[in-house]
């Protein structure tokens, strides 16, 4: 059996850079997450902004969603620099900084897919009248408060995360007084980061597939896999994040001995590893756009990202449902005009017989 303190002194003379292999795979992770995604993120903005013809609600979540990713991407070189020099050169002010922004970011990007879900499945059940109750203003002021709330969220990053010696190293880690704070911060994190916007994902998606079955927006399902593709990519880069949260919960509850020690040699070991993986998502969605825009490439040239976020945005679809139904109207009025001018001319006609048929 291992000595009662046996974790509590592993966590003091080891840190989550200690590990060669775990180090060395999250900076090679990291360095093409930012030559991919940087630039690809950097496009996706471009082609909203330049090249989309018209703001739809679709692009400009879209477009919030790339500049959350972007905004990543733009700090990868400082968690390449620590992963590689395995000690923390940027002072407490950017430790806590950084990883704020990395924690908003994770928090902007899931609730943004989490708008896109329940926008689409409004969008679904209620075609006709979604333009009307979705407007631009609506939007505007629920991205704002969502923002706000995201601000909120990442505050324990500030908090708790510092720069402290470790075996003569500065090391960026977060650190904690008692156990109960490192459930509450890593709890945290797992209830509003997965559990809760992810049961409204999946939710929204069930009804959306099988509204999707049930009637004739079948012709819709390209542009709800798009969706659905950039729902699930964030979940399996993430997941391994959360999962590795779990374990440091768990060790936090878990009674000193050796299943503790094994606990805490696992989630310092793996964090390197599982935050550069979780990266990933950041710089997987222009890739996304790129394979299901190809088709519009030798057409649109540099606009066909544009072209692919307008024909997969709802609102042109919502104005062609109304159209068709204006028309489908206008139809039973002019048939109805046909049917009453046939009725008045067959009344005219039989007035003119009986007027003409001679007395007897």
């Amino acid at each position: 059996m291992a000595p009662a303190n046996s974790s509590t002194q592993l966590l003091k003379n080891e840190s989550i850079v200690d590990s060669t292999a775990s180090t060395a795979v999250g900076a090679l992770i990291l360095s093409l997450v930012f030559l991919l995604g940087f630039p690809g993120n950097l496009f996706v903005i471009w082609s909203i902004l330049a090249r989309a013809r018209k703001q739809t609600v679709t692009t400009v979540l879209l477009l919030n969603l790339a500049i959350a990713d972007g905004s990543l991407m733009a700090l990868t070189p400082f968690f390449i620099a620590y992963l590689v020099m395995k000690r923390w050169v940027f002072g407490t002010v950017m430790c806590k900084v950084l990883f704020y922004l990395c924690l908003a970011n994770m928090y902007a990007s899931i609730y943004i897919i989490t708008l896109m879900s329940l926008y689409r499945l409004l969008a679904v059940l209620r075609p006709q009248r979604v333009s009307a109750m979705v407007g631009r203003r609506t939007v505007t002021w629920t991205l704002a408060i969502m923002w706000a709330l995201v601000a909120g969220a990442s505050v324990p990053a500030v908090v708790f995360r510092d720069v402290r010696t470790n075996a003569g190293r500065a090391i960026c880690n977060s650190y904690h007084d008692d156990d109960s704070q490192t459930v509450i911060q890593y709890m945290m994190e797992l209830v509003l980061g997965i559990l809760i916007p992810y049961s409204i994902v999946v939710f929204s998606y069930i009804c959306i597939l099988r509204r999707i079955r049930q009637t004739k927006f079948r012709r819709r399902i390209r542009s709800e896999k798009l969706i659905l593709a950039i729902v699930v990519t964030f979940c399996v880069f993430w997941l391994p994040y959360h999962i590795v949260n779990i374990v440091h919960v768990t060790w936090a509850l878990c009674p000193d001995g050796s299943v503790k020690t094994t606990l805490a040699r696992i989630w310092h070991r793996s964090r390197a590893v599982t935050s550069s993986v979780a990266f990933i998502s950041s710089c997987a969605n222009p890739v996304l756009y790129f394979f299901a825009g190809k088709s519009y490439i030798r057409r649109e040239g540099l606009a066909f990202m544009a072209r692919l976020f307008e024909a997969a945005g709802l609102d042109s679809v919502s104005r062609k449902s109304r159209q068709n139904s204006q028309n489908s109207r206008d139809k039973d009025k002019e048939a109805d005009g046909v049917m009453l001018k046939d009725k008045v001319q067959e009344s005219n006609s039989s007035f003119t017989v009986k007027a003409l048929k001679p007395q007897t």
